[in-house]
């Protein structure tokens, strides 16, 4: 197909992001409808971009023929419900993180998509960061030779609103959920066990909505690495987004992006302007390419870069570290998921 029509399902901040990119910056995507169970909210969306149809109702998207794809970016309790009606309406489907927070909800969702044979793409965007890549290419090519430790430094500028933290899911499915999926992309490999210290530190009423905000968790690899990941929620200096690939023939290191090169010299010493201060910056073109990944996934029959495989295994290391901090003590993947490794 010359053009694929795509339905945004949900307007809020992450599907104005993707709006943006498949209205102009996602060669083969036509942005065709737009809705949002705030029918006001859709409207405002699409008159931004020049959509035509905004409804309050999803499931009239789905009962549309001319929808090839939709991208699902509602709250995350209703991916899964969605991922099911959209397969079963024959539609490829886009969903941002998490598939659910339980992974009886994932397995009856990609069972639906499974038996319709649609196209499913969870959004990882950190995989399609030029420097991550780079850092990927790395690994594979054996510059590094053998990897034997891997560090990943993922802080938010502050903390989200305690509205948000009630429902995200915690800590661990909703922020750190990208740093799992990293070391998976980064190192090829599966992690066995881990191990997690964290707590509220940066804000009380996160400890009292039963959450926390500042984690290190630590993890062995199937292969023997060791890899590390610290999360907080507050760095008052901008995001902070770093990774470290230690081998026996060297190492990488990616560095936080900076809206300038510029560095400035004087008396008092060298100094540079802050980084980019949230992922919206940071991360602006590697949201766009994942959408061309998707469109091109479709229009060529070739296999997703990111399978709903990929967005279930981040869920069960998410509640491994929840319940290696609930119980203090290293969680191995398969006490959550008696499949894993078999």
């Amino acid at each position: 197909m010359e053009h694929l029509n795509i339905a945004l399902l949900g307007a809020g901040r992450i599907g104005q992001v993707h709006a943006a990119n498949l209205a102009g910056r996602v060669a083969g995507a036509h942005l065709y409808a737009i809705a949002d169970v705030s029918g006001e909210a859709a409207q405002r969306c699409a008159q931004h971009y020049g959509v035509a149809i905004a409804v309050d109702d999803y499931q009239r998207l789905l009962a549309d023929p001319l929808v090839h794809a939709v991208a699902i970016c509602t709250s995350t309790d209703t991916h899964a419900r969605i991922i099911v009606e959209a397969a079963q309406a024959g539609k490829h489907i886009f969903c941002e993180k998490p598939i659910a927070q339980t992974l009886e909800s994932i397995d009856l969702a990609l069972a639906a998509v499974k038996s319709a044979g649609v196209t499913l793409q969870i959004g990882f965007n950190r995989r399609f960061d030029a420097s991550f890549r780079r850092a990927r290419a790395a690994v594979v090519n054996g510059e590094i030779g053998r990897l034997e430790r891997v560090h990943i430094i993922s802080r938010d500028p502050a903390p989200p609103p305690i509205s948000y933290v009630r429902v995200s899911g915690g800590l661990f499915l909703d922020m750190t959920i990208h740093d799992f999926d990293m070391l998976r992309f980064l190192t090829g490999d599966e992690v066995e066990e881990l191990f997690v210290m964290a707590d509220a530190l940066v804000d009380p009423a996160i400890g009292a909505a039963g959450d926390v905000d500042t984690a290190v968790i630590m993890l062995r690899f199937r292969n023997g690495a060791i890899g590390t990941i610290e999360n907080s929620r507050r760095a008052v200096y901008g995001y902070d987004q770093r990774v470290e690939l230690f081998g026996s023939a060297g190492a990488l290191r990616t560095e936080n992006h900076y809206q300038n090169s510029a560095l400035v010299s004087d008396a008092h010493g060298v100094r540079r302007d802050l980084p980019y201060y949230f992922f919206l910056e940071r991360y602006s073109e590697s949201f766009a390419e994942e959408l061309r990944a998707f469109v091109s996934t479709i229009q060529h029959s070739t296999p997703t870069p990111v399978t709903g495989w990929d967005g279930r295994v981040p869920v069960v290391m998410g509640l491994a570290a929840a319940r290696s901090l609930r119980e203090r003590r290293p969680v191995r993947l398969d006490e959550i998921d008696a499949s894993w490794g078999v």
